[in-house]
């Protein structure tokens, strides 16, 4: 049963995909702007464009170049940038790889401490830590991902401890990446620990009324392992669900702190293609986002089943 609903599971995400190519081309399609004008420039003559137009497949029908599009991506070519002339998987190899380099930095702080944070709340629910974590959390997701990162330049950053431009240096080791992504890393935890946090919190909370906490209670078994022990396996599949989704947030809401930190990942490709309207470039960034999107979310799908006795034993 569990292969038959990954495999729906598949199909379903490879729908929505299929949706979202149609959606990324449809709207540079409604553009309506002469690529070919916009690389050569104004003072290009007519026959320039036109010989640019047919190397660039401009005039076939837009079904035909979707097509062309979809199939070279399949194949991971993408194309070539309208900026530099570069192939566009060689320009986004390096940048994809920081960018999960980022993001996974980021999801090894913001999970354990967001995890904690709610079995902590939960274990002292209605305290003043409880009061103090929900407010500290709220107030740091209440705030958007720019005044998070230009806060803690301003506090953080201007100590020296750590770069405020988060430019990764040709052969850097692994301890060189980690200092520099710092900053950065920590801005998407601030960011994303509090819903996280919330759901672990309210998922124990609501198990805790629940007939065998009851009776755990009554042997007396101390609060700490009940929840550690009982509670905590049972909330399982709504946690690892919540953490999946905010982990698919971290890969595809770097763009903002990308910029700030002026970190080269695919968000600042991103940025700067549209900035030179390197269309192209934009295109194949807004397909690998999305692609991680979906993957990640049919990656909660799949776990959060799997952790779920009731969904993988039903009668």
């Amino acid at each position: 049963m569990i292969w038959r609903m990954v495999g729906q599971r598949l199909a379903l995400g490879a729908l929505v995909l299929l949706a979202i190519t149609v959606v990324i081309f449809g709207a540079i399609e409604l553009l309506g702007a002469d690529f070919a004008q916009q690389r050569l420039g104004q003072s290009a003559t007519e026959e320039t464009l036109a010989a640019l137009r047919e190397q660039m497949g401009l005039n076939r029908p837009a079904w035909v170049r979707y097509g062309a599009w979809i199939g070279g991506a399949v194949r991971g070519d993408f194309g070539v940038s309208m900026a530099n002339n570069r192939p566009i998987a060689d320009l986004m190899a390096g940048r994809l790889g920081n960018t999960l380099f980022l993001a996974a930095f980021a999801a090894v702080m913001s999970v354990p401490l967001s995890i904690g944070l709610g079995l902590l709340a939960a274990l002292w629910r209605n305290s003043w830590f409880d009061r103090a974590a929900n407010v500290g959390t709220l107030t740091a997701i209440a705030f958007p991902e720019f005044f998070v990162a230009y806060i803690l330049v301003y506090l953080i950053g201007s100590t020296g401890l750590f770069p405020t431009l988060a430019s990764i240096p040709p052969g850097a080791t692994f301890l060189e990446r980690l200092h520099v992504t710092f900053l950065p890393a920590l801005t998407l935890t601030l960011v994303v620990t509090a819903h996280m946090m919330r759901m672990t919190r309210a998922a124990i909370v609501n198990l805790l009324a629940s007939p065998y906490i009851e009776m755990a209670r009554l042997k007396g078994v101390p609060r700490a392992r009940v929840i550690w022990r009982h509670a905590l396996p049972n909330a399982l599949s709504p946690i690892i669900n919540v953490v999946a989704l905010n982990l698919a947030y971290l890969v595809t809401g770097v763009v903002v702190v990308e910029v700030v930190f002026v970190y080269p990942g695919l968000g600042q490709l991103m940025v700067d293609a549209v900035r030179t309207r390197d269309v192209p470039v934009v295109q194949a960034a807004a397909l690998i986002f999305a692609a991680v999107y979906v993957i990640l979310n049919l990656l909660a799908d799949v776990l959060s089943t799997l952790s779920n006795p009731r969904l993988m034993h039903r009668r």
